[in-house]
């Protein structure tokens, strides 16, 4: 079994990895996220994302980028330590850092069979849904209903009475 760490990979090292999973006839499968404070909405997501295909990766957002996505505070874990979280479930194979607002820029350049996405999204909603379309990239709405997040957890975590 490969380490988590062993999981996370550069830009240009995935592409070659791409390559070579597509050579050997795998679907590869693409999603992205913050994945701030790890739940079990995250795992359902990522599970499914992996039923579309033989190989999964994780674009996981850098701390920046967060920042900009969620506001002040946030992120709450480092983008190390998401990435590694990320990179230890079993149904991901890899794991790329990004800082751009979208991943368009990573599906052009990867070129992934699928590009899964929660189900906060629809095949009208997904950002990069003309990249897809243009690539000939299969857009996935994948997961449980969004009735977790992180937001949530947070909150209900300073509610709690400490002591």
């Amino acid at each position: 079994m490969r380490s988590s760490e062993s999981k996370i990979v550069s830009q240009q090292k995935l592409k070659s990895l791409v390559a070579d999973h597509k050579k050997r006839g795998q679907t590869v499968v693409f999603t992205n996220g913050c994945f701030d404070i790890l739940h079990v909405g995250h795992v359902r997501y990522l599970e499914a994302a992996r039923q579309q295909g033989d190989i999964l990766i994780v674009a996981v957002n850098s701390d920046a980028s967060v920042r900009t996505l969620k506001g002040p505070g946030r992120p709450i874990l480092d983008e190390a330590a998401r990435a590694r979280l990320v990179a230890a479930l079993r149904a991901v194979d890899y794991v790329v850092l990004f800082s751009e607002p979208t991943v368009a820029s990573l599906l052009r350049d990867l070129l992934p069979d699928v590009h899964a996405k929660g189900t906060d999204y629809s095949a009208d909603t997904v950002p990069e849904r003309a990249i897809a379309k243009e690539l000939g990239i299969h857009v996935a709405i994948v997961g449980d209903p969004k009735n977790h997040s992180t937001r949530a957890l947070l909150a209900s975590l300073r509610k709690a009475p400490h002591g």
